[in-house]
Formats: C-alpha cells, sequence, structure tokens
C-alpha cells in the first residue's frame, strides 16, 4: 500500500555526521521520497553538515538545534516542529532498503494499541549477521541487563530466517524507530536527562505501563553502521550506559522490585569495574563509579518523575539473570533462553 507521504516524516537527527549522510541519504531518499517526507535535524554540528545539504539536497527540511542536546533533547526539541502522523527516528549511518517504510506502517495501522515498532536491523560490514543495536527486537531482564533477539551481550547471530515473526518486544531501538506522534507527545518524548543510550527503552517501558504495544516487523530491514557518534569502546558510552540503566530502573520498576534489583546489580557493577581496571580500562573504571554517583545525586528528580509513571508490572522482563546465563551456563542465543521466563 502507498501512503501519502506526510503522514509519515523520516527524521534523521545528525551531528557532525557529513559522511553519513553523503553515504545514505541519498539512499533513504530513494527509497523514502514516495512514501514519507525526509528530514535532516541538526544537533549543532561544527563540521559543514549544514552547508552541504543546502548545496546538495535543497528539498530535504532541515530544523537547527539550538544546542547539541543529545540524542533525546535533540529528538525532542526537533520532532515539537514536525506535523505528521508517525514518526521515524532514523540513524544517520543506517542504510535503509526498498520497501522499507510500507508494512511497518500497515501494521501499525491495523491496531490502534501498536505505539512504536522497529524493523530487522543487520549489520552494514556483516551484512547475514544481526546488529547489536535493536537486531530483531530489545528485551531487558529483571536485573536491568538489555538484550535482543539476534544479540546476547557481544554475541551476534547470524540471520537464518529465525526471528522472521511479527511478535511484541519489550523495547524498539532509536536507531530506526517507528513512533505514533500523538502518542510520543502525549508521553513527553524521550527523557532529555539521558542525553543518549538507553532513553528508548525508557521511553518504550513507559507505553508498556500504559497497556501499549512495541512490536517488531521482519518484513522491513535496514542496515546498521552502529557506534556513529561515540566509539564502540568509550569510557563516556560506559558512563551513559551504567546511569542510565540505572536511572530507567528506578523510574519504571515497581517499589517491591527495586530494592532487591539494585542489591544484585551493585556487586555485579562492582566485578564489571575490576574487569575494567584488569583489562587495563582505567577510564572505564573510574566511569562506573561516576555513573552510581551521578545517579545518586539525580534521585530527587527521578523520584519526581517515578510519582508520574505510577510504576506497575508489565510484560515482557525476562525473569532471569541474563548474566549468569550468558557467562556461566554459556547461553549464547535468544532462542536457548527460557522462553517460559518472559512474562
Amino acid at each position: 500500500m502507498s501512503f501519502n507521504k506526510d503522514r509519515v516524516a523520516v527524521v534523521i537527527l545528525n551531528w557532525n555526521g557529513k559522511k553519513f549522510l553523503e553515504k545514505f541519504l541519498p539512499i533513504c531518499i530513494q527509497h523514502s521520497k514516495n512514501d514519507a517526507t525526509i528530514i535532516v535535524a541538526d544537533n549543532k554540528s561544527s563540521d559543514d553538515s549544514i552547508s552541504y545539504l543546502r548545496q546538495n539536497f535543497p528539498e530535504i527540511r532541515i530544523i537547527e538545534n539550538n544546542e547539541n542536546g543529545g540524542f533525546a533533547k535533540g529528538y525532542n526539541d526537533a520532532l515539537s516542529q514536525v506535523d505528521a502522523e508517525y514518526y521515524v527516528l532514523l540513524n544517520s549511518d543506517i542504510e535503509v532498503t526498498e520497501n522499507w517504510i510500507n508494512p511497518i506502517i500497515d501494521l501499525m495501522d491495523s491496531d490502534q494499541n501498536i505505539a512504536v515498532c522497529q524493523p530487522k536491523i543487520r549489520s552494514y560490514s556483516e551484512r547475514t549477521k544481526f546488529e547489536y543495536a535493536g537486531a530483531a527486537g530489545g528485551f531487558i531482564d529483571k536485573y536491568g541487563y538489555p538484550f535482543c533477539r539476534g544479540r546476547l551481550f557481544q554475541t551476534l547471530e547470524e540471520d537464518k530466517g529465525q526471528y522472521n515473526d511479527i511478535v511484541d518486544i519489550f523495547w524498539a531501538t532509536g536507531a530506526c524507530m517507528f513512533v505514533k506522534a500523538s502518542i510520543y507527545h502525549k508521553f513527553g518524548g524521550l527523557d532529555n536527562d539521558f542525553f543518549a543510550h538507553m532513553e528508548e527503552i525508557d521511553f518504550c517501558w513507559r507505553l508498556k505501563n500504559n497497556g501499549y504495544r512495541i512490536v517488531y516487523c521482519p518484513d522491513s530491514m535496514v542496515f546498521h553502521i552502529g557506534g556513529g557518534t561515540l566509539p564502540k569502546i568509550s569510557s563516556r558510552k560506559t558512563y551513559l550506559n551504567i546511569r542510565n540503566n540505572f536511572t530507567l530502573l528506578y523510574k519504571n520498576l515497581p517499589s517491591s522490585q527495586i530494592f532487591k534489583v539494585f542489591l544484585v546489580r551493585l556487586p555485579l557493577d562492582g566485578i564489571a569495574s575490576i574487569k575494567f581496571l584488569y583489562d587495563g580500562g582505567f577510564k572505564d573504571f573510574f566511569a562506573v563509579a561516576r555513573a552510581h554517583f551521578a545517579f545518586y545525586l539525580s534521585l530527587p528528580k527521578h523520584h519526581k518523575k517515578r510519582k508520574i509513571i505510577q510504576p506497575k508490572k508489565v510484560k515482557g522482563i525476562y525473569k532471569s539473570n541474563l548474566v549468569i546465563d550468558y557467562f556461566l551456563k554459556k547461553k549464547r542465543t535468544f532462542n536457548q533462553l527460557s522462553q517460559n521466563k518472559f512474562s
């Protein structure tokens, strides 16, 4: 089915990503121009991204944010200026494919409770394998460790059709997230305080807390480079991941579970920091400590948000410890996990 392209806005958030715009924007235009409006939201880039766009793609709308507020605020600022029924949050380092939009819009149109959807995401460099940031849909274990169908920790599965089913997931990746605009704004969008990393998990958790569905659609596929603005190994990324992980747990877990979860996570984070130190990652070692202190200092702010959310038990959390399953029990694929522990 073909749609009025004004219904769908593909919004690419850019920060010093001219090289990605050069490589992937023409492909996005080729496979999206009949089905969506394409917008580039720039997060105060210091390279010549803006001049490049104006010179080579005058038909593309550019939104210039006043600051680099990170992924979360960057999208919130930009989407407040976009009028559409559906938003597609698309990383600049993604290669889309033919007919990547319509299958997902068809699916989301079919059920008003589907708030968010993601396509199948494969690796750009290893094209038969799933990609780290999203793969075939995201989940989380009871201690807050995110994982995907097709990716457990650093193990990426080859796509052999094992995840070619439309299923409800716990979170959809922000690398390529389809979301109904009215729902995005109703729930305040992404949390600005996350800056980057795990803000999409927090957002999806809040939606699930209100009865909405998050869905994976295998009939749409994109290829993702990953680590486009931060290197894959980065103490900054370590800091953001740990700080934000604790934040999303505190905001969204029911009161009866918070103490038990944090009691387990504290020693596990301690072990992780020692492993960083053993491997020579001194900056990562200190990033873990900084992340914890930053979270504790922000507790009053997060507590106010938690009171608004009023967390309750939701389905889809893996009721086991992924660390034990992966490192001790040697479970390396999603299908090796006990499926009856998802609820």
